[in-house]
């Protein structure tokens, strides 16, 4: 299967050199995509050329750049021609099957939606990435999209978590938990209550709530939570895992004995860094939209880069879009059922109450 992807080649502080290069190691690892570059194509022309890149990449050419501190309403008005809007027209246009960018991530996640809209039976996309965990990986979303959520948007987040892990991830019958402050049911705000009584009714795979600690227990596959929460608990991950290869370094630098051991453990360390590299689970997925997004770390290199191109293969190879929404419009089958059933029983009742003795 020949998969069409498109790059972002001017998104992200280390475009194009970490978006040619990303392409490039892809490539080596046995990936059968054909890449477009969206871009200045004399920017584009000069760094393939500088690399002396022989694979025949397509070039799309976008006269406009986004920068990273640019308002994302601002950017969508008068930057129509941009590197960002120019990839989701592709994937709108069915030109091509994904789109990859490190660009700015709130003028991404604005044009993608404008340009793709949701698809049937999702209210708003989120943003999805794995994170590691004792026994392997977890999908956490929403990472930052949408600050404020009802309980009928966590839902859907959920829904969308579902069919992930069991499409890309084999996970058979994924457990699914809402992030809150304790495991019993009556914890958290209203908004997570009201979720995970809906949650009940409409998934198999919902095992209720989790704590932030059983997000890397392993206790769950898909971890669920509104933009502001998740982004937190990401960057707070991030910033303990820094802090832990900081400490290690420094234990290891403390004396020669010191040194000398780290001789010993090296391989060892090497393996818990890995482990915690953050680059490896780079690679954000909007879930949600009507097409294949995929938003990279700004700082991205091209090692990091080249995960978020397998993120969006991944997608695309699985068909988790088609699958997300025909399960999302079951769900909304079943949630407009449910409504009409107790609009039947409300209407019952008063009827009930009105043919019924009145005293005074």
């Amino acid at each position: 299967m020949i998969i069409r992807i498109a790059l972002d080649a001017m998104g992200g502080d280390n475009a194009p050199q970490s978006v040619v290069d990303g392409a490039l190691r892809a490539i080596a690892a046995g990936s059968q995509a054909e890449f477009t570059l969206v871009g200045r194509e004399e920017v584009i022309r000069a760094e393939l050329e500088r690399v002396g890149a022989k694979h025949d990449f397509r070039i799309q050419v976008a006269s406009q750049v986004v920068g990273m501190g640019e308002k994302p309403a601002q950017a969508m008005r008068s930057k129509k021609d941009s590197s960002l809007r120019v990839g989701a027209n592709l994937v709108k246009e069915g030109r091509v099957d994904a789109f990859v960018s490190s660009g700015n991530t709130g003028a991404l996640m604005a044009t993608a939606r404008f340009v793709l809209k949701t698809l049937p039976g999702i209210d708003r996309p989120a943003i999805a990435s794995l994170m590691p965990s004792i026994t392997g990986q977890v999908l956490m979303l929403d990472l930052g999209a949408n600050v404020d959520c009802t309980a009928d948007h966590l839902c859907q987040f959920a829904l969308m978590g579902e069919v992930f892990a069991s499409s890309v991830l084999n996970r058979d019958n994924p457990k699914v938990g809402l992030l809150n402050i304790g495991s019993e049911e009556e914890k958290g705000n209203e908004v997570v209550k009201v979720a995970g009584e809906r949650l009940k009714k409409i998934s198999r795979c919902f095992v209720g709530n989790v704590e932030a600690t059983g997000i890397f227990q392993g206790k769950v596959d898909v971890v669920v939570c509104d933009g502001f929460v998740g982004n937190v608990s990401l960057k707070t991950a991030e910033g303990v895992a820094s802090m832990l290869v900081h400490f290690l370094r420094e234990a290891f630098n403390h004396s020669w004995l010191a040194k000398l051991g780290y001789l010993l453990v090296r391989p060892a360390f090497k393996r818990f860094r890995d482990r915690f590299d953050p680059r490896v689970y780079n690679g954000a997925m909007l879930l949600g939209l009507n097409g294949v997004v995929v938003k990279s770390h700004g700082s991205a290199d091209g090692f990091a880069f080249f995960h978020a191109i397998k993120a969006a293969e991944e997608l695309v190879t699985n068909r988790v879009n088609e699958k997300t929404q025909a399960i999302a419009l079951k769900m909304q089958a079943m949630a407009q059922l449910d409504g009409n059933n107790q609009r039947d029983n409300d209407s019952r009742d008063t009827t009930v109450a009105t043919n019924g003795d009145v005293h005074g």
